[in-house]
Parts: C-alpha cells; structure tokens; sequence
C-alpha cells in the first residue's frame, strides 16, 4: 500500500507526459514564435514550480513540512484532482489538434478553436493542468506543493497574455467576441471580460 501512495501520482503524470509527447510530433508548423525574453518570463517560475513540487530537497526543510496532516483523505481526493485536471488537460489537447506548441506560436493555417473543452474556458489546457497540480499538492499536504501552485499559477497568467496578444493579432473581432463569450480559466455563467471578473 506504501508503493501506492509513493507511486500512483508519479505515474499518472509519466503517463500523461508520454502521452503530450507522442501526440507532439503531429503538429503544424510555426510561422511566429515568442521572442526568448517573451519565453523566460514563463518558464523561470513554471520551472521553479515544477522543481518545488517533484523534490523535497529543492523545497528546502521548511517549504518540506505539512500544511495539513497527510492523510488517505488528502491522498485520494489530490489523485482525484491529478486525474480529473490531465483528462481535461488532455480533451483540450485533442480538439487543439495540430494547432498545440509548447511556446507560444502562430501556425501555419492556424485555426482559431471553440469546441470542447474550449467551449467552457479559453485555456483550457492551463485550466487542466492547474487542477492536477493542485491534485498532487493537496495528496503531498506540504508547503511546497502549493508555493509551486503559486508559482506555476504566474507562469500560466503570464503566457495567456502573450498568448492572447498573437491570437488577438491573428483573428482581430473572431477573437474578441471569444474573448467576451468565454472566461480565460474558471468557468462561470454570464462571462463578460468587457465587465471584469
């Protein structure tokens, strides 16, 4: 029951990364890409949070302590979390197609997405991914998972403005009514951005 414990978040995220991988090679190709400042303005903190959240020893003793007791509880509820975020992480990749980067890019007839997943929010990917990393930070209960949380948060907020300054450019009005008609993470009824949250 230990190996468990220690194993089934580890190998859920190994899985859903072969998976990301894998479906990667099929994607279209860029004709404009973020500039590298652009770039490390996201990756330093999403890569500070993936290091707070996959080693105690990056955490240091006191970012290593419990918030709350580890419990069966935490544990299960967290690995709910890690499975419900990658499934829609992963919906939201399947109907992106080859459209999908790493970086921030525009694609070669790059198309502008509203089925799915991309129905209920406009990043649904950031959505996904930012349930499982809460998953695996309440099954850890420790301070790091969610300065990692906190971190990893910035790094999406900040890449959804530089991706919506390329889409915008791209589709102009196509992407400014998606922009009113469907909120960027949380899904709530009667969205306006013109309004605010």
């Amino acid at each position: 029951m230990q190996a468990l414990y220690r194993d089934l978040i580890p190998t859920l995220w190994l899985l859903w990364l072969a998976g990301w991988t894998i479906s990667g090679w099929r994607t279209k190709r860029v004709l404009r890409a973020e500039g590298i400042a652009s770039r490390l303005s996201h990756l330093i903190p999403l890569g500070a949070g993936i290091a707070l959240l996959v080693s105690r020893r990056a955490a240091g003793p006191w970012l290593a302590r419990f918030v709350v007791t580890q419990s069966a509880w935490t544990f299960w509820t967290g690995a709910a979390l890690v499975i419900l975020g990658l499934c829609f992480a992963a919906w939201a990749r399947i109907h992106l197609a080859g459209n999908w980067s790493g970086t921030v890019t525009l694609k070669q007839d790059h198309s502008l997405t509203r089925t799915g997943p991309y129905r209920l929010v406009r990043h649904p990917i950031y959505t996904g991914l930012l349930i499982a990393i809460l998953g695996s930070a309440v099954a850890e209960a420790e301070w790091r998972g969610l300065v990692a949380f906190v971190l990893i948060t910035l790094s999406f907020l900040r890449k959804i403005v530089i991706e919506e300054r390329f889409l915008t450019a791209q589709f102009g009005d196509a992407y400014a009514c998606y922009r009113a008609e469907v909120p960027a993470l949380v899904p709530w009824p009667g969205h306006d951005e013109n309004r605010g949250p």
